[in-house]
């Protein structure tokens, strides 16, 4: 049995919570090219100062050098959601339907996000039937 990866699940994270759907209805939303759906690494780096270290309580000490180094940090999501988020439905201009999606964060920061970042008019609604949208990208 082949494994379609447009029906796998992706995780979009945006500032204050982040959208878990399938892969091919992200494609849909955002554009098969969005750089939302395949994000870039940040490179952080990190100093740590000397200092003594002792193994053992009363034992003797061991000096570590200072040294900087750097790393990339990939986009994670948040990881204490017992439930994974809140279902939501989602519709947009070719999405033929509602689909289930789940957000953690608050609706309002989805539609900010939403509102900055799909091409296709989009909206939502959350478990309570709280309607939402639409939004699209503002071109001024």
């Amino acid at each position: 049995m082949a494994l379609d990866p447009d029906a796998q699940s992706v995780t979009i994270n945006y500032p204050g919570g982040s959208l878990r759907m399938a892969l091919g209805n992200a494609k849909s939303l955002f554009g098969e090219n969005n750089p939302n759906l395949s994000p870039d690494g940040i490179q952080k780096s990190v100093s740590v100062k000397s200092h003594t270290r002792t193994r053992v309580i009363g034992g003797p000490s061991t000096p570590v050098e200072a040294t900087t180094y750097t790393y990339t940090q990939w986009p994670v999501g948040e990881g204490g959601n017992a439930a994974g988020g809140e279902a939501i439905l989602l519709r947009w201009d070719g999405s033929e339907g509602w689909w289930t999606a789940r957000m953690s964060g608050s609706a309002w920061e989805l539609g900010s996000f939403l509102n900055t970042s799909v091409p296709n008019a989009v909206e939502f609604k959350t478990e309570n039937g709280t309607h939402y949208g639409p939004f699209i990208i503002k071109t001024l």
